[in-house]
């Protein structure tokens, strides 16, 4: 008997002026399945991601993360929250890193990855610190704990942004291409920490990223988003080898001739 997803999208929809960016939205996902998600500008692969985050409301459906409602059904099918103490407890469960790293300026590293856990989890600073220390170590920042974001590389920060993220023990990640604002050579150095991150840790994952090197390497499933449905899913080796819907074809061939 399969496990109970850890993320269930059942009849989402969401759109923004007249443009439906999901629509009947169907989407499960399985605990510590890691699951790529790409497609075009606009296909709606950052709007489930913020969807799960609360930073966007579905228009109509449900979603539940763990269990647990997120968004439910109100009148007239509209999708309303489930409340502030369920909300942030769900939330508790989810870590995301942004395109931007937005890291506090005024804070050193080692700050910037405690204030979540002593806030938020209510971790003693002293527990926090050591957790902290052992992320930093693990993203290969542990030199940088004094310093200030701006002292740092965009790679070096989007590194601190993972650890911080990690910092509250999610059960989910989602990253939303992470490196689309990195200098090319600052790439890999990111891509490598996430892949590890993959390889060590049973964590469900949801990655958006127009790598597709990467997703390869670490997604047990690519799911293709286009005009708000997904067109086209299964692992790499079928996906980027031998795609069948036309649409996900032209999609794939147009990425790879950049």
């Amino acid at each position: 008997m399969s496990p109970s997803p850890i993320v269930r999208f059942e009849k989402v929809n969401k759109s923004f002026g007249s443009l439906c960016v999901l629509c009947d939205f169907d989407f499960e996902v399985a605990p510590a399945e890691r699951v790529a998600i790409i497609g075009g500008s606009g296909s709606g692969k950052t709007t489930l991601l913020r969807l799960l985050m609360t930073l966007e409301r579905p228009d109509t459906g449900l979603i539940e993360v763990d269990g647990e409602r997120l968004w439910k059904p109100g009148k007239e099918g509209k999708a309303v929250a489930v409340g502030e103490a369920q909300t942030a407890g769900i939330r508790r469960k989810i870590g995301m890193v942004f395109q931007a790293y937005n890291l506090f300026p005024h804070m050193k590293v080692l700050r910037n990855v405690i204030e979540a856990p002593v806030h938020v989890l209510g971790m003693s600073r002293a527990e926090a610190e050591v957790r902290a220390l052992s992320l930093l170590e693990m993203v290969g920042l542990k030199e940088k704990v004094n310093s200030y974001p701006a002292q740092l590389s965009g790679g070096q920060q989007q590194r601190v942004a993972i650890a911080r993220a990690l910092a509250l023990q999610p059960k989910i990640m989602l990253f939303d291409e992470i490196t689309s604002a990195l200098d090319p050579e600052l790439v890999g150095e990111v891509l490598n920490v996430v892949r590890n991150l993959a390889h060590e840790f049973q964590m469900t994952m949801l990655i958006v990223t127009h790598e597709m090197g990467f997703a390869s390497d670490v997604a047990d499933r690519i799911i293709f988003l286009d005009g708000g449905s997904i067109v086209e899913q299964g692992p790499p080796s079928v996906m980027f080898a031998n795609p069948v819907n036309p649409r996900t074809r032209a999609f794939l061939k147009k990425l790879l001739e950049h």
